[in-house]
């Protein structure tokens, strides 16, 4: 897997976990403050910070899947 997109895909989901860290703790959204509530830049960067989890909880099994067809080959 391309290394960019690993970090992208990784602060993404950082930053997705720090906002929801902030509005657990705090009633506090920061995407909404930055870009305004469900606005299209809110939007965007909240489907953003979706797919990025999606895609880093799914390398652990595409990187499984590599290693077993190594061995097969």
């Amino acid at each position: 897997m391309n290394a960019f997109w690993h970090n992208l895909a990784l602060i993404l989901t950082i930053v997705g976990g720090v906002n929801w860290g902030l509005v657990g703790a705090f009633d506090f959204d920061l995407v909404s403050f930055l870009f305004g509530p469900m606005s299209i830049l809110s939007r965007f960067v909240y489907v953003l910070v979706g797919l990025s989890a999606l895609f880093v909880a799914s390398e652990p099994l595409f990187s499984m899947r590599e290693a077993h067809n190594h061995k097969t080959n």
